[in-house]
């Protein structure tokens, strides 16, 4: 524990200190300096942003070096700050002691470790992440220019909760945050890479492609957690209560998460859908454009996209239109009169589909005489297309082909008529009848 009475007495030193090198006026000699390279290097940085054309100088450049380019420029301010310091501090040691550019000399390191990390956290690419890597890594080199960094680290360790043989820090979570932070990032690059060639493997399926994504990418998040707590000297059997609590959270809260999670493994395994399927799940139809950890994302080709939980295809019935063979029958009713032939308007229907650019040249189409009605007789016209995309604009083209065959052969299409009888003026309900034509 940290002794307080040492603690107040090191808090009156620093003040004192400070105090002192306030009243000194070296003190605000050397601010007016920083302030003037300040404004000098800002005025520099507008200039050579001004002057600089990116677009046009990395034109054809590859995207980390454009990337890489823009930090410079952006940073130029700074470099400029750090060079003026830089000379006014070498001049100051030169004409009086080294005490009385302490200041300047200060700002010039914290310049210069800026600009590095600056440059160093150019290649990544999100940039919340990259500012608080930025700040943290700043705020780490500060603290080790003013000489404060070892006795931080001492505060820190120095608090602690002990949970039975495990002893929690700020300084063991800091350092734990940092490990998992960067081996969390080590193993995104590596599940990227092999993601990458598992996808250019011609041998795999592509829902043995996702499980094996999957699984690599678990299996390195768990390993990168493991080896961080290790590293940072966690024994992994003091976190077996905790362990014991979450398998009990995802029993209650997490339950349908985790049910999502292996019925998303079993779709995987037992292939009965796959990215690329065309599928028809309840109302919804489209074709899988992913299929992730929690849910399928399933295109319905008109811009929308339905994200359907994975225990919904266990549970649910599930039409695959392309699970083995993606060859389509396309069925299309219509009626005629009975004016009409019915053999002549079978063979009328079948040359209708022989015709329809779409139609499988393989399977012949057919036509049957499905039901004599009051209105007229109704026929069914079937035939195969080799894909299911676009059915309806192939239905389509099929009605449009039996409007025009029927209308050169003479042939009507029931539709019901109404014949109004008028007696003595008046009009009765039950005077109107049907009348089919």
């Amino acid at each position: 524990m940290i002794d307080l009475t040492q603690a107040y007495e090191a808090l009156l030193a620093a003040a004192s200190s400070v105090g002192a090198e306030i009243t000194s006026p070296w003190f605000y000699a050397q601010l007016g300096m920083i302030l003037a390279a300040l404004g000098i290097g800002l005025g520099g940085g507008a200039l050579i942003k001004a002057r600089v054309d990116m677009t046009t100088l990395t034109m054809g450049w590859p995207a980390p070096l454009r990337m890489f380019l823009r930090v410079v420029i952006d940073s130029a301010w700074t470099a400029i700050f750090a060079l003026v310091v830089i000379a006014v501090r070498l001049a100051m040691l030169q004409m009086t002691w080294p005490s009385r550019s302490y200041l300047i000399g200060v700002s010039s390191k914290l310049a210069l470790a800026w600009l590095m990390i600056r440059l160093v956290t150019s290649i990544l690419r999100n940039p919340f992440l990259i500012r608080v890597v930025s700040l943290s890594a700043w705020c780490v080199a500060a603290l080790s220019i003013i000489g404060q960094l070892f006795p931080v680290l001492d505060a820190l360790d120095s608090v602690a909760i002990v949970i039975g043989e495990l002893r929690l820090s700020p300084f063991l979570i800091l350092k734990l945050g940092v490990l998992l932070a960067i081996a969390l990032w080590l193993a995104s690059i590596a599940s990227n890479f092999f993601e990458g060639r598992i996808n250019q493997s011609r041998d795999l399926t592509p829902s043995i492609q996702v499980l094996l994504i999957k699984l690599m990418r678990i299996g390195l998040m768990a390993a990168a957690i493991a080896l961080t707590m290790s590293a940072v000297g966690i024994n992994l059997q003091a976190l077996a209560v905790f362990s014991g609590a979450v398998g009990v959270g995802i029993g209650f809260g997490l339950q349908k998460i985790f049910a999502n999670f292996i019925s998303g493994v079993i779709l995987l395994v037992d292939k009965s859908v796959k990215p690329g399927d065309l599928v028809t799940i309840g109302d919804n139809s489209g074709r899988i454009s992913a299929m992730n950890t929690r849910y399928i994302s399933v295109a319905a080709g008109d811009g929308r996209e339905f994200l359907i939980p994975n225990e919904d295809l266990i549970t649910q019935k599930v039409v695959n239109w392309t699970y083995t063979d993606k060859n389509t029958l396309v069925k299309v009713a219509f009626a005629t009169n009975y004016d009409a032939d019915p053999r002549t308007v079978c063979r009328l229907a079948i040359d209708v589909a022989a015709a329809v650019p779409r139609a499988s040249k393989a399977k012949s189409p057919g036509c049957i005489l499905t039901e004599f009605t009051e209105t007229g007789m109704k026929f069914a016209l079937t035939f195969w297309i080799g894909e299911p995309d676009g059915m309806d604009g192939v239905k389509s083209e099929a009605m449009l082909g039996l409007w025009d065959a029927f209308k050169r052969e003479g042939i009507g299409v029931p539709y019901p008529v109404r014949e109004i009888r008028v007696r003595n003026g008046a009009l009765p309900a039950e005077t109107i009848v049907e009348v089919p034509q």
